[in-house]
């Protein structure tokens, strides 16, 4: 992925267009993320949800790695990293969770009730560990491997489907850490699908997970965060041409 300009986005309700802005000294908050990854965009998401200042500083993960991300994530060196008055937290959920627990404003993320936030990690977890893996095997991985992994990531949407049913997003009436999760489910994936030539969930074999999809993605707050269409579709023509090419 070509690095991108680095640039400062702030609180929404103060900047719509995500300009530079001030940040408060004592209450820093910064994004180190890839502007077309999915786990980044999770951490924008509900930072923008929240209404929570932020600067955002995009890497380049695979050319020149900065030694902001060598420094604050010295484990895994990916993005996303959140820091938070010179504290880093990694992994999209985590920091989402981390988000939650740090800032009281703007809507709940997470369940208040015990099982249903237990029930809410279990879900975003699945889709993690589950859905995310095998639908990148099924587009990225060996092509002898293909076929077996768009069959699990199939099985994982019909859990999915099963599961959103006729709720407006997966937590009931607001955006929550599951409907974060699966962020890629209901945007990239349509863009993946049409590049690729691959296709895992259809509008008629999965019409709730295409409702949700509908109502995430128009989301105002949401729809800001998200990368332009066209600008992902170049991004991943690429690979797959690369990967129809290799043994």
């Amino acid at each position: 992925i070509a690095q991108e300009n680095t640039y400062t986005q702030t609180q929404r309700t103060e900047n719509q267009t995500g300009l530079t802005g001030k940040m408060n000294q004592e209450e820093q908050v910064q994004v180190l993320g890839l502007w077309g990854s999915p786990f980044s965009k999770r951490v924008e998401m509900v930072l923008q949800l929240k209404g929570i200042p932020y600067e955002y500083i995009e890497e380049d993960v695979y050319g020149n790695k900065s030694p902001m991300l060598l420094k604050y994530n010295p484990i895994h060196k990916k993005v996303p990293v959140l820091v938070h008055n010179g504290r880093s937290i990694a992994e999209s959920l985590v920091i989402v969770e981390y988000i939650e627990d740090t800032w009281k404003t703007g809507p709940t993320i997470l369940p208040q009730d015990p099982y249903e936030r237990a029930m809410a990690r279990f879900w975003a977890k699945y889709v993690d560990e589950k859905v995310m893996v095998a639908m990148g095997k099924a587009f990225w991985g060996p092509e002898s491997e293909r076929e077996k992994e768009r069959k699990e990531a199939y099985e994982g949407l019909i859990s999915l489907e099963k599961e959103i049913g006729d709720k407006r997003f997966f937590g009931g009436e607001t955006i929550g850490i599951v409907d974060i999760a699966a962020d890629f489910i209901g945007y990239w994936l349509g863009i993946v699908q049409e590049v690729s030539g691959v296709t895992i969930m259809t509008a008629e074999e999965f019409p709730n997970l295409k409702r949700w999809s509908e109502d995430f993605v128009g989301n105002n707050i949401i729809k800001e965060v998200l990368p332009p269409k066209q600008k992902l579709a170049a991004l991943f023509k690429t690979p797959f041409r690369s990967a129809a090419t290799s043994g």
